[in-house]
């Protein structure tokens, strides 16, 4: 006898985890949330301004220095959204199509936005490029990281920073690097074939991004513009997003199709508007690291 047989089926509730993009400008930007369009700030060179150079002879008159103000803007302006829509029916029949995963990935889309649009500004940035296979100050010359010149970079990143007199901010935030897994995992070969103790732990474990070494914070990220990796003083790097639509979801039921109808269905939207700002007097603290590997 053959029996037809009807069998329960079993469908996974929890969607599978998604493979979000790594975000690192929470960490490396000094962000400002406001609802504030433009946001002006002032600062005074101290390269020449304010400078103790004049000769004071007793007894003699003498002229006060001159002080010039710069002014900087950064302006919230750049807005991008991400808005999908479901059908009431698929609403009602998707166990795994539901509001708190809905506005989950839409958070992380939005981040991850900010994270590309922040690299994407090391126009603006002091340049280090690869000269004659020597990491090289001021010069936007592009080469690869290797396991062999990691080091090197490192350590011209701090001396940079020294150098344009950022001593007190390295001390007091810290430097890092945003580069792409392919330097990261040179950061990696290195910590494996030097030292003791810390070889020991990178060989058995390997090293975790955002690892405390050579001196910076690493950090990992797929978003940095081709040849161009982020590095410098933290919290140097200006962020403005604006308070009021940042985190916001909003639902628009029935919205109209494309035939000029009403669709049966809810729209989910959700925006963020952000602005940057690269410090004049501290422009020559954040690095544009001319790598190939990114």
């Amino acid at each position: 006898m053959a029996n037809t047989i009807t069998y329960e089926s079993l469908f996974e509730k929890e969607l599978q985890e998604r493979l979000a993009r790594p975000q690192n400008w929470r960490e490396v930007c000094s962000v400002e949330m406001t609802n504030t369009r433009v946001i002006n700030s002032q600062s005074i060179s101290t390269a020449g301004d304010w400078a103790a150079v004049a000769t004071l002879t007793r007894g003699t008159a003498f002229d006060p220095t001159d002080v010039a103000q710069s002014a900087d803007t950064l302006t919230i302006s750049t807005a991008r959204h991400c808005t999908t829509y479901f059908d009431f029916g698929d609403l009602a029949q998707s166990p795994w199509t539901n509001e708190r995963e809905i506005f989950k990935r839409a958070g992380q889309r939005l981040g991850e936005f900010v994270e590309t649009d922040v690299l994407a500004q090391h126009a603006s940035w002091r340049d280090i490029g690869l000269v004659g296979g020597v990491w090289t100050d001021n010069n936007a010359t592009a080469g690869a990281v290797t396991a062999s010149n990691v080091d090197d970079l490192a350590r011209l990143t701090r001396r940079v920073i020294r150098e344009q007199n950022g001593a007190s901010m390295l001390a007091e935030k810290g430097a890092f690097a945003v580069v792409s897994p392919a330097t990261f995992e040179f950061v990696e070969a290195f910590a494996q074939a030097n030292g003791f103790g810390s070889a020991d732990e990178a060989l058995k474990k390997g090293l975790a991004p955002q690892v405390h070494y050579l001196g910076l914070d690493w950090y990992v990220s797929n978003d940095n513009a081709a040849d161009h990796a982020f590095a410098g003083v933290k919290k140097v790097q200006r962020l403005g997003i604006l308070k009021g639509t940042f985190g916001k979801m909003h639902k628009f039921p029935g919205i109209a199709g494309t035939s000029g109808g009403i669709q049966s269905g809810i729209a989910y939207h959700s925006r963020v508007d952000v602005g940057h700002l690269t410090p004049t007097d501290h422009a020559n603290l954040v690095l544009d690291v001319n790598d190939s590997n990114s």
